[in-house]
């Protein structure tokens, strides 16, 4: 499959809609159909303020930064985007060109067939 990885950047502490932020995206995109997605929650990182958030062992203030990412067709990529938007969300995201398959020649990410 030829598409997209989609991630979005946002704290562990951020909410929306009273749901973790991260979390919300997740429900999202497989409510939208989308295959599969996946968080990561950082060591450490800064953002556009500059601020640097690193774990303490007596620290757990939760403003770590989580990475929400998705493989994505492009349309679907659009449409999440946009479906982002219209919430109110003001998200920093990356979108990178990426080829996604499986090791084994089985069904393809998009759920079509591999061609011989």
């Amino acid at each position: 499959m030829q598409g997209c990885f989609l991630k979005f950047y946002v704290a562990e502490n951020r909410r929306h809609h009273r749901k973790l932020a991260y979390e919300w995206l997740l429900e999202e995109a497989r409510s939208m159909g989308f295959h599969g997605g996946s968080a990561f929650r950082a060591l450490a990182g800064f953002g556009r303020h500059g601020r640097l958030h690193e774990e303490h062992f007596f620290e757990l203030a939760g403003d770590l930064p989580v990475e929400v990412g998705f493989v994505l067709t492009e349309a679907e990529a659009d449409r999440f985007i946009a479906h982002l938007g219209a919430q109110g969300l003001s998200l920093f995201y990356l979108r990178v060109p990426v080829e996604a398959g499986f090791t084994n020649g089985g069904a393809r990410i998009d759920g079509s067939a591999p061609t011989v």
